[in-house]
């Protein structure tokens, strides 16, 4: 089963972050690369660029209406995301429990659509 990991946080989380906790965080991500290396299949992961630098497209009486900046109103924002094949849910969260504590993870199921995986 696929599973899509969203990393979401507080910017002041890296912003305000000292060197030494960069640091930890970094160190954080690759005991989490090394785990799902071990138990599972990384199939994507990226960070993303702050939240400043969005562009969210919605429609409006039916015509594409582009809007700089995030999605919605909210005090965390978006910061990466993991797609990570594993055996159940159970080992997801064993592996998401090796990131950061102060990020935010929801960790979904992908949902496979017939007749995506053609296109």
């Amino acid at each position: 089963m696929r599973y899509f990991v969203t990393i979401a946080y507080e910017p002041t989380v890296w912003s305000d972050a000292d060197e030494a906790t960069r640091q930890r965080y970094h160190q954080e991500h690759l005991a989490f690369h090394d785990a799902v290396k071990e138990r599972a299949h990384l199939v994507a992961g990226e960070a993303l660029a702050g939240p400043e630098t969005a562009t969210t497209l919605r429609h409006r009486d039916g015509a594409p209406v582009l809007t700089e900046g995030p999605f919605a109103e909210s005090t965390e924002v978006v910061g990466g995301f993991y797609l990570v094949d594993a055996d159940d849910l159970d080992t997801m969260t064993e592996l998401c429990a090796l990131l950061p504590k102060a990020y935010s993870l929801e960790i979904r199921p992908v949902v496979r659509v017939e007749g995506f995986e053609e296109r």
